[in-house]
């Protein structure tokens, strides 16, 4: 059976006005405080959890109740929020 041939196919340049003008070069990068934060508000919001689960409930705030749970898990999506602008 004949081999059919191979046809060379030109390299894709996009136009020029589709172009995208920033590149990763000219980007800034994240700011140090900015991961620091995110791990800290990880670590805070875990904290508070465990501590209020092995208190039964006593601490940190007992008056506020299952809202304790709302500042932790809070704290951890804090974090996710600014790992997302993370460069």
């Amino acid at each position: 059976m004949p081999k059919s041939q191979v046809r060379k196919k030109k390299v894709y340049t996009p136009p020029t006005d589709v172009r995208p003008t920033s590149t990763a070069a000219t980007r800034k990068p994240s700011p140090v405080w900015l991961p620091a934060t995110a791990v800290a508000l990880i670590v805070f919001g875990i904290g508070w959890l465990v501590v209020f689960y092995l208190s039964d409930m006593q601490y940190p705030v007992a008056t506020w109740r299952y809202w304790n749970l709302a500042i932790g898990f809070g704290a951890m999506v804090g974090s996710l929020g600014l790992l997302s602008r993370w460069r």
